[in-house]
């Protein structure tokens, strides 16, 4: 008895089938191409699927029809997957551990790629007979014991839509992006999954090379937009946009190819003139043979002449791969595409296998003649006519010499998946052969009624299996039916004469640490020479640099803006920011907006030049008021010094020596203890010197007064007055700090905004409103004091003291007066300086203007400090 494994393959088109052997008969579209038929116990058989188009429909009927049409579109690069298969059955046969005493055979069918021919080879392969009689096996040597999927995943599903009536498993070899798991919706098909870990590196890619606008090229089907669905969600969670979503359309005959050119057209022109330099590229096995087709479609002849290069981002289901018409087709375009494909190694044997091919050496080959004919453009003599067209095929021309897309001399991730899924098929037969429950129930005598009641149980055996094939790489199915392969990302090199050459430049490892799943080297890849050999940015917008943020458009994608300049007080550090946002409050903007920069810490220093001179000049007058007063307590007794209150003369330069003082608890690191002193002890002091001249300026008034005959004004001259004047008037300003100081005192305080570069170190008053009233009742004391002042200023010159009181108060009151803008509009410790400032200019005002005339009679003219000058009339 011979049980029957099929292969179900898109793989190339040929005319007809070839006599090659004894059982092979044209049937349709869905000729059993018999490449190897050895007896045994098992054989598996296949689909030859042609990976390619035909030039129209084929009709089955129950009788052959004609032989099919001679105009094909052939993928001649599908013939290695036969190789593979071929190759794989071969090495199985040999190794006396797997299915010992047992001989594997195959057939394959075409499915060419439609739902229509594919089931009906599907039901070619349940009958088994001569004659097409669906769901009848009456040939009970060729039993249909499993199926291994095509190459495109959506043929897998036909298949398992008709096998998984039957329970017969089907292991598909290759699915990817579009289908996560072949297994999910078809019970019976097992296959390996590469999407997810093909996606997360398609995401990857585009982070590492931050390109953030991309195009994506689909297939026309439900695949294509089940790839569209899987890739964008994840893909706009990572930032990036799609500059188009483009959909190749699928046809599977010539004459739909034509009325597709202006579509393809509208395509091309799109993919061509768009900003985005990487384009995502998703299909089936034999779409880059149809992507092959762009570089030459075009309504403008300035983009057909000047075609740019793009970096394709190509998914594992997509073949380097032309057809047959595409030979001398330039397809330098595609050179430095990123690709993803199945970890592979070349098994041992490989090489030599596929050197030895020979259409002239090589029986059972029921393929080879179409494919040589097909790849190296020649024809094989036919003995039944005398006329030879074209170049006669010698059996002498070189695989190694056709092109990348024609033919590749080592195995590529597809033949390797078959040849990988061929040894899976023969391990899970190889332990149900042996297992307990095939011993138990039959006999080897019986084999032939019992074994096809077994063979839904193939299910079992080929979820988690492992096994170590010829190559030396670890295969394992999971229970959910995927297999657990690493994906290798490959750097496409096509050159000048269109060889091909591929380099590994990363790996995706779904096995590996989270941290080790994805590595690519990105030094390792070599970009088109449309782009110098430098990475090529793929954006919408020119990034924006440090100091400027994105600011998107209207009605466009996230990607694409524009650049604004960061606003002040905030900053952009890096590339393509969203927003500009603000320093730390330590730190301040650089110029540029582009860094934050520590800030200088502020206050009115010793150590600086503007507090070494508020210093020296608070020294200078406090010691020319030092020495006044000690002109003045020399000179006690002369007339000068007695006239106008002798005390409160020494009361008011005691008040401006300590106000020149009290300067210097303004300068230096604001402290605590200064903190709370400083604006009380101004405002006590000054106003203990105001109230002195105030004093002075009711004597001076009354002491004219009295003068005059019968004068009431006389009992009120005397000392009492004045010091009443000073102490009442004192006492309430006293009062006013002191209820400041118990309610809300001055403290030492940090300002971090008032200016951009600087962190100020300041004593914070506590109570503004505490602060302006002890300044505006200082303001009422003088203003009395200028106006009283003011009245007496006729007085006789020789005892006119009012006069000079009049200018100093007028000083006094000039400085106060602007020293309330200066304040409010200077920051920092400049303000400090300016209150430090009308602090001495008020204070040398006074002394200037009341003292240094008295001190010119006292130390220049003391001819003149005697009572007869004093009393004497103006002439």
């Amino acid at each position: 008895m011979v049980i029957l494994v099929f292969l179900l393959l898109e793989l190339f088109s040929y005319k007809v089938c070839q006599a090659h052997l004894e059982k092979c008969r044209l049937q349709g579209p869905h000729s059993p191409l018999h490449m190897y038929h050895q007896p045994g116990e098992f054989l598996i058989g296949g689909i030859v699927s042609h990976g390619g188009f035909i030039a129209s429909p084929a009709t089955f009927t129950e009788e052959p029809p004609p032989a099919l049409p001679e105009e094909l579109v052939v993928v001649p690069k599908g013939y290695q997957y036969i190789l593979a298969l071929a190759f794989a059955v071969k090495e199985i046969n040999k190794d006396p551990h797997i299915l010992p005493n047992i001989t594997l055979g195959f057939r394959l069918y075409d499915s060419y790629i439609s739902a229509r021919s594919t089931y009906l080879a599907t039901m070619l392969l349940l009958s088994m007979v001569e004659k097409f009689v669906p769901n009848y096996i009456c040939d009970v040597e060729n039993n249909l014991t499993g199926v291994i999927g095509g190459l495109d995943s959506e043929i897998s599903f036909y298949v398992a839509t008709v096998l998984d009536i039957f329970k017969i498993p089907q292991v598909g070899h290759l699915c990817t992006i579009p289908l996560l798991a072949c297994i999910e919706k078809e019970a019976g098909s097992l296959a390996s999954v590469q999407g997810v870990s093909a996606v997360q590196g398609e995401d990857e890619i585009g982070r590492r090379t931050m390109w953030t606008w991309i195009g994506v090229i689909a297939t026309n089907n439900e695949n294509g937009e089940r790839f569209v669905q899987t890739i964008s969600p994840m893909f706009t969670n990572s930032g990036v946009c799609f500059a188009f979503i483009e959909r190749i359309p699928d046809f599977s005959f010539i004459s739909e190819m034509y009325g597709l050119l202006e579509q393809a057209t509208n395509i091309q022109d799109k993919i061509f003139s768009s900003k985005a330099n990487a384009v995502v590229t998703s299909g089936e096995s034999y779409s880059m043979a149809t992507f092959r087709w762009l570089p030459y479609l075009s309504k403008h002849d300035d983009l057909i002449n000047n075609v740019k290069s793009k970096v394709w981002i190509v998914t594992a289901q997509v073949e380097f791969a032309s057809f047959v018409f595409q030979r001398n087709w330039d397809s330098g375009v595609f050179s430095g595409a990123i690709s993803f494909e199945i970890h592979f190694r070349n098994p041992p044997g490989f090489h030599q296998y596929v050197v030895h091919r020979n259409p002239f050496s090589t029986d059972g080959d029921g393929f080879i003649k179409d494919f040589w004919q097909q790849a190296f453009g020649c024809v094989f003599p036919d003995i039944t006519s005398d006329k030879v067209e074209g170049n006669i095929c010698t059996g002498e021309e070189k695989l190694e010499n056709l092109p990348g897309s024609f033919f590749e001399m080592s195995m590529t991730g597809h033949s390797y998946s078959i040849h990988c899924a061929v040894y899976a098929m023969a391990h899970a037969l190889h332990a149900m052969s042996t297992s307990r429950l095939r011993h138990r129930g039959m006999v080897y005598g019986s084999i032939g009624k019992k074994l096809n009641t077994q063979f839904w149980q193939l299910h079992h055996f080929l979820r988690s299996i492992s096994f170590n094939n010829t190559a030396g790489d670890v295969v394992f199915i999971n229970q959910n039916g995927e297999a657990a392969s690493s994906l290798d990302i490959v750097n496409w090199i096509i050159f000048a004469n269109q060889s091909f050459h591929r380099v590994r430049v990363g790996r995706i490892d779904p096995q590996a640490p989270p941290d080790k799943k994805i590595t690519l080297d990105e030094d390792a890849i070599t970009w088109h020479s449309w782009f110098n050999q430098i990475q090529p940015l793929s954006v919408c917008t020119e990034t924006c640099l440090p100091g400027s943020s994105k600011k998107v458009k209207e009605g466009q994608p996230p990607c694409c803006y524009d650049c604004i300049p960061c606003p002040e007080g905030k900053i952009a550090n890096q590339d393509d920011m969203n927003d500009c946002y603000k320093c730390p409050d330590n730190d301040y903007p650089s110029k540029n907006r582009n860094a934050c920069l520590p800030k200088d810490i502020s206050f009115l220093s010793y150590e600086e030049p503007l507090g070494i001179s508020l210093a020296s000049f608070s020294f200078f007058l406090s010691l020319i008021t030092a020495l006044v007063l000690g002109i003045f307590m020399k000179h006690h007794d002369t007339p000068i010094v007695i006239a106008n209150n002798r005390n409160l003369t020494y009361t008011l330069l005691i008040s401006l020596l300590l106000c020149f003082l009290c300067a210097l608890l303004f300068i230096g690191r604001p402290e605590k203890v200064t903190c709370l002193l400083r604006q009380p002890a101004f405002g006590i002091i000054f106003s203990t010197a105001v109230s002195c001249v105030l004093a002075k300026t009711f004597t001076v008034v009354l002491a004219f007064m009295a003068t005059k005959p019968e004068s009431r004004m006389r009992k009120w001259v005397g000392k009492g007055l004045g010091h009443s004047i000073l102490l009442s008037c004192s006492i309430v300003q006293a009062g006013i700090c002191t209820l400041w100081l118990a309610t809300s005192p001055p403290y030492p305080d940090v300002d971090m905004y008032s200016m951009t570069e600087e962190i100020i170190l300041e004593c914070n008053e506590g109570s503004v409103t505490m602060f302006y009233c002890v300044l505006i009742y200082m303001s009422c004391l003088a203003t009395v004091s200028f106006a009283m002042a003011f009245l007496a200023r006729k007085l006789p010159d020789s005892f006119n003291e009012a006069k000079f009181i009049t200018f100093s108060m007028l000083v006094f009151c000039s400085v106060w007066l602007s020293f309330i803008p200066s304040y409010l509009s200077t920051k920092g410790k400049y303000m400090v300086a300016v209150e430090i400032f009308s602090i001495l200019a008020s204070g040398g005002g006074l002394l200037g203007c009341i003292f240094s005339p008295k001190c010119y009679i006292i130390v220049m003219r003391p001819e003149l400090n005697n009572r007869e000058q004093l009393i004497r009339k103006k002439n």
